[in-house]
């Protein structure tokens, strides 16, 4: 009886050894994780627009609330024809001042300098469909820049983007460089000079321009090893969507059609009615539209509050249009810095310009009895019935006898069969209420003299 009594106490006290080494076991011994996920949630930023001022304001936000919010990683959906190269530039210094990760991950384009975009991202990603590269230089009307320093510059950049992800070099270079020769083994082609490389995905993950293919951006954050429940996506605000809108080359040459025309008819037909006040409204948007999309500084809004100020006296001080002029020119000179290109908003200006001008025109036919056309035109008329007697009838004057009405000192003035006559003596004092006789007419000039007896 003793003995089982110890055969169970001493299996009890084995079993209790081994399930305590089992757990000291598993408590020092290494283990692994069911599901490697890194730490911090994921922040999406969508780069779906033409590359310029205002995207690289939205970016400068979207980056700064992704250090605020201590993002683990931020991705790029990049689909852009491209855009201006300095913007691009900044766009890229953005990107390696981040301490934060970044995957570039191509829906659709990344041509261009949205290629450079692309390359200066610590990993990319790209869908089905989506293309990279085409990144030679084009002016402001598409036509391919040739200069030889332009071109060595931006091939040398996109170059250095490649080099510092471990990218070959020469592919970005022949991105860039219409007239460079490229072999490209991986994929079995040779770019010959008079072509550009843009690649596929495919093509891209097998010359290392793609690190993966996806199909989602929930795909790229899964790949990165990052949970897809901790996700926030940038989007625009109210006045970012309101100064896209704005800075539609269609509403914006709309805006300043209505603001030309506005102004201008206000200042023919005074009174500060309608015209003046959707005039004045529309180049407040035009500004505000180009300010929130980060092409226009405070110092436009100062060149158009002096324009619209130097136009308003214009209406109440004589200053023979040099008011007018400069308020013009000061207007003209803040709508064309406030764009963000001197071609387009040039080419918006001439056409509203154009408009206005054929709205003034009707205006001012409609309304030409009444506004500014009074300043230049003598509306009053020297009439026979107010006693004014034209020069060619003077002659017939001579030997008419009237009465002075003023004294004449040698001039004044005299009454002659009901009409008032501006006359002058021959030197002599004549009182009023005197009979005085026309002697002689001498151009504008009545000459008369006193009539004795």
């Amino acid at each position: 009886m003793n003995g089982q009594i110890w055969m169970r106490r001493f299996l009890t006290l084995t079993a209790a050894a081994v399930m305590i080494l089992i757990s000291i076991g598993m408590y020092f011994g290494p283990t692994k994780p069911a599901v490697a996920a890194n730490v911090g949630s994921v922040y999406v930023i969508p780069v779906k627009q033409q590359i310029e001022r205002g995207l690289t304001s939205f970016m400068e936000r979207g980056f700064k609330e992704a250090e605020q919010m201590s993002a683990g990683l931020i991705v790029l959906e990049i689909d852009t024809p491209g855009g201006l190269v300095d913007q691009a530039g900044k766009i890229a210094t953005l990107m390696k001042d981040s301490n934060i990760p970044i995957v570039a991950y191509i829906t659709g384009d990344a041509a261009s300098a949205g290629s450079y975009i692309a390359l200066n991202a610590d990993k990319i990603a790209m869908s089905d469909g989506s293309m990279i590269g085409a990144a030679y230089m084009v002016d402001a009307r598409g036509n391919r820049i040739e200069d030889a320093k332009l071109v060595s510059w931006w091939k040398s950049k996109m170059a250095g983007a490649a080099e510092a992800s471990g990218r070959n070099k020469n592919i970005a270079m022949g991105m860039a460089d219409i007239n460079l020769k490229v072999d490209m083994p991986e994929i079995g082609l040779t770019k010959q000079p008079g072509d550009i490389i843009s690649l596929t995905p495919d093509e891209a993950l097998k010359t290392g321009y793609a690190d993966t293919l996806a199909n989602s951006t929930e795909e790229v954050i899964a790949w990165m090893d990052y949970s897809t429940q901790d996700v926030f996506r940038m989007e625009p605000t109210f006045s970012e969507k309101l100064a896209t809108f704005l800075t539609h080359p269609g509403v914006m040459t709309m805006l300043l059609f209505i603001g030309i025309a506005g102004v201008i008819i206000e200042v023919i037909v005074p009174g500060f009615g309608v015209p003046g006040i959707l005039g004045v409204a529309s180049f407040v948007l035009y500004f505000f539209g180009n300010q929130v999309a980060g092409f226009a500084g405070w110092e436009t809004w100062l060149l158009f509050i002096i324009g619209i100020v130097m136009l308003a006296l214009e209406l109440f001080v004589p200053s023979f249009g040099i008011l007018g002029i400069i308020g013009s020119a000061s207007l003209i000179a803040g709508v064309v810095l406030a764009a963000y290109s001197t071609s387009h908003v040039a080419l918006s200006l001439g056409i509203a310009a154009a408009s206005a001008l054929v709205a003034v025109i009707v205006v001012a036919l409609v309304f030409k009895e009444r506004g500014i056309w009074r300043k230049f035109i003598l509306s009053d008329s020297l009439s026979r019935e107010q006693g004014y007697v034209p020069n060619e009838d003077r002659d017939v004057l001579i030997g008419l006898i009237g009465t002075s009405i003023t004294p004449l000192r040698p001039a004044g003035t005299m009454e002659l069969e009901g009409r008032r006559l501006d006359v002058v003596t021959l030197g002599g004092f004549i009182d009023s209420g005197r009979p005085v006789r026309v002697i002689k007419t001498d151009g504008t000039r009545i000459v008369v003299e006193e009539e004795k007896g």
